[in-house]
């Protein structure tokens, strides 16, 4: 089976450090804080309410996947950022170039090999995530769905660095850049529907508001605190938050395109695939951008 080289170097490389060693063992002693700490918490909350203390330990499934996710979301850019950021600044670019490969697989190299360090990160906690579930009240399938959702903020944080670390020449700029990056999907995709809504207060009609505000709110689909809010609402509650959003804003409870994506499970698959789409469209960037015969006809 063929591998890409990068990976394969890669690969062999870090499993020969004992950095990869004590990257898990932070990894894991972070979990495991925040594993002890929802505990006291829940301990505390049980001696108040008549609730049984077992029904509340289903919170520690979001609890700890939350903080991989933020992890994930804050180490996977500042690996790839400086992937070939790195290589110019150590002077091997120009010798990575001149390789049989072409632009797209070094990208696609840099980038598996970002994904397959922070999954291995991720599975290697699984023991601590399972704890939540031998209590009972939880689908063991929801394990497996936090699982796609580390690999999709992996590959989208990754390809998010690897443009920035292709667009800048010193690591430090792409690491600043990436998260950079990170604010615009944070606030732009949220920013309209606020603006539109202070606007609307004082100058258009609701019923213009309810139609526009409705079509603006499409941009959370590529909000990825929207996506994780989502998630935990569908797995915890069987509830949708786009759902209950759309509906405030709508002043009759129409059926239309937008209510259906915010129906069910398809608002998660429509948002799954547009953060696809754009982290392609990031690693079609950052190849182009690297590639020295597009450079040359520019």
């Amino acid at each position: 089976m063929w591998l890409n080289p990068i990976v394969k170097k890669d690969v062999k490389v870090q499993s020969r450090s004992m950095k990869i060693c004590w990257g898990v063992f932070a990894y894991e002693l972070i979990l495991a804080l925040v594993f002890f700490l929802a505990m006291v918490i829940i301990q505390q909350e049980s001696r108040y309410s008549l609730d049984n203390i077992y029904s509340s330990m289903v919170w520690l499934y979001p609890v700890l996947a939350v903080t991989q996710i933020v992890i994930l979301g804050v180490v996977v850019p500042v690996r790839t950022a400086s992937s070939i950021s790195g290589e110019k600044e150590r002077q091997t670019f120009d010798i990575m170039m001149t390789t049989s490969m072409t632009p797209f697989s070094i990208i696609a190299g840099k980038v598996t090999t970002a994904i397959v360090q922070s999954m291995l990160f991720v599975l290697a906690s699984m023991p601590v995530m399972a704890l939540s579930f031998i209590i009972g009240g939880m689908s063991w399938a929801y394990l497996f769905w936090f699982l796609g959702m580390a690999f999709l903020v992996s590959f989208f944080a990754a390809s998010i660095g690897i443009l920035c670390s292709a667009l800048c020449k010193k690591s430090i700029s792409a690491v600043i850049m990436s998260y950079g990056f990170y604010l615009v999907f944070f606030i732009v995709t949220i920013l309209p529907l606020i603006i539109y809504e202070i606007i609307e207060v004082s100058v258009y009609s609701s019923v213009q508001t309810n139609s526009i505000s409705e079509w603006l709110s499409l941009f959370l689909l590529l909000n990825p605190i929207m996506y994780v809010v989502e998630f935990f609402a569908h797995v915890m509650a069987g509830e949708s938050v786009a759902a209950a959003m759309l509906d405030s804003l709508s002043a009759t409870q129409s059926q239309g395109v937008l209510h259906f994506i915010a129906s069910g499970y398809v608002w998660l698959i429509v948002s799954t695939i547009l953060f696809l789409v754009v982290s392609v469209l990031f690693l079609y960037l950052a190849a182009k951008r690297i590639n020295p015969v597009g450079r040359h006809k520019k």
